[in-house]
């Protein structure tokens, strides 16, 4: 079936707590997209962020667990674990996430909660299911927290190489706070099942977001340090990135370590297997980024300063998925494949029937008679996206386009595209293609400029702050409506 959706994370969703959360917001927009028409939300990696870490999604210290920014406190108020004193917040600036005013706030309310929470057989359930991260990601946060956010390769000895005796020792000291890490998974996870299932009911499926590499410092390297390339000292031998080109001298130096994919083989492949079975329980389905890595990925030798003096090595290509499919014969997966992508990765793609992306504001440059990205050259196995939360809005695109973007762009719809409308212009052209789905980010639904822009790679300051502080407007979601019936999305 033919579909159409939004993206837009949690963390920009309204809200008076500085940031979106699982609360009421959350199923405003939902009724938002059922009244629209729309049946898919694609939200980015749920997993938790880090200030150190310019509080990127994608550079997260565990892939299993929920961010606890998004646990909603009129939830909690609800459930009776907060007072109406306790959601006290001045949300000063409505446009933009402070993480550190609101991380001091989510910790405080969190362990608020925690104290006036009764264990009871649904929390017992919960940690029993997901004992399989849940036990040392609590252990890891409870350490993080009390070496005052050290590396874990420069813990001690013992925990650093994981010595049960040691681990024991810790896990009896450190009870309490990681009991605390343990409610709050199960708080998070509470919250958005719940969510989840109110968008189901309506008809709305989840896109959920997979990164396909995970953090250094984190615990799922911690945990599993053999399915690394990782030193006889636990550091990284070499990490991952992506070679210069035309937008980079330099290339992407990421440093997320790379996988032992020899190792991974002799297992089994089962740490994917169960990061991927995770994944399809909480999302309806999944996108993949980079995901040319599996076929083949830019590892650079650690301690280097740029990703120059790299080299690509083979990925696993289809044995990984053949061993997945073993367990998940239906995977609906989303596969990032932009930039420079080689015949094996489209291959790899169309063997499984995956979906690719196909995105607008890179379609009107160069030859557009031959731009993989117009949609007269779209195949059904994709998803048309308007924009991505790393490229600039739909507006902002327009703005700054060379003339000879904007000149492709009025010759391809027969008139000349003014500001006003250019949204609804890339939203028609994604609703007409023959793209399986189409989602467009809400900043392009409110033709929104440059400063509601998501992220803009390379760069360090400002990005994931994003916040929408408006109406889900009545009369956008009739229009909206009338396109996706027109063009048979629903």
């Amino acid at each position: 079936m033919r579909k159409s959706g939004i993206l837009l994370h949690i963390s920009s969703l309204p809200s008076q707590f500085g940031i979106g959360d699982f609360g009421e917001s959350s199923y405003r927009f939902a009724d938002f997209l059922f009244s629209s028409g729309q049946t898919l939300w694609q939200i980015l990696p749920l997993n938790p962020t880090l200030n150190e870490l310019g509080n990127s999604p994608y550079n997260s210290y565990s892939t299993f667990a929920g961010n606890k920014l998004f646990i909603s406190p009129e939830l909690l108020l609800k459930d009776g674990l907060l007072k109406d004193e306790d959601l006290s917040f001045d949300d000063n600036d409505k446009n933009r996430i402070d993480y550190r005013k609101v991380h001091d706030f989510k910790d405080k309310i969190i362990s608020i909660a925690f104290e006036r929470f009764k264990p009871d057989k649904e929390y017992e359930i919960f940690c029993y299911e997901n004992s399989f991260w849940l036990d040392d990601f609590a252990l890891f946060t409870a350490l993080k927290r009390r070496f005052n956010g050290k590396v874990w390769s420069d813990w001690e000895d013992g925990l650093k190489w994981r010595n049960p005796d040691t681990l024991n020792y810790y896990r009896n000291e450190l009870m309490r706070e990681i009991d605390k890490e343990k409610f709050a998974q199960f708080i998070f996870y509470k919250q958005w099942r719940r969510l989840k299932k109110y968008c189901n009911d309506k008809g709305i499926q989840i896109i959920g977001d997979l990164p396909i590499y995970v953090s250094y410092n984190s615990s799922d390297v911690w945990m599993n340090p053999d399915i690394f390339k990782l030193d006889g000292n636990l550091k990284p031998i070499s990490v991952a990135g992506v070679p210069p080109d035309y937008f980079s001298k330099t290339g992407q130096l990421w440093g997320n370590p790379v996988y032992n994919w020899h190792r991974l083989r002799e297992r089994g492949y089962d740490w994917w297997i169960r990061r991927i079975g995770f994944y399809m329980r909480e999302f309806d389905f999944i996108r993949i980024d980079h995901f040319r890595g599996f076929c083949g990925f830019w590892e650079i030798p650690y301690g280097e300063k740029t990703a120059v003096n790299g080299r690509w090595e083979e990925g696993p290509k289809n044995e990984l998925f053949d061993r997945i499919l073993l367990y998940y014969p239906n995977l609906p997966i989303i596969a990032e494949d932009l930039g420079v992508i080689t015949p094996d990765v489209r291959e790899l793609i169309n063997y499984y029937g995956f979906l690719c992306m196909k995105v607008l504001v890179f379609a009107f440059s160069g030859d557009i008679s031959k731009n993989p990205y117009i949609p007269h050259n779209h195949t059904e196995n994709s998803v048309v996206y308007s924009g991505t939360h790393d490229t600039d809005t739909v507006l902002g695109w327009f703005r700054n386009a060379k003339e000879e973007e904007r000149e492709n762009l009025n010759y391809y719809v027969g008139y000349k595209v003014k500001k006003e409308f250019v949204n609804w212009v890339f939203i028609r052209l994604g609703m007409m293609s023959v793209s399986r789905y189409s989602i467009f980010p809400l900043q392009d639904i409110m033709n929104l400029d440059s400063s509601s822009r998501m992220n803009t790679p390379g760069t360090n300051e400002g990005n994931w702050c994003w916040r929408y502080n408006g109406d889900f407007d009545k009369k956008i979601a009739e229009t909206l409506l009338k396109l996706t019936r027109i063009y048979r999305r629903i």
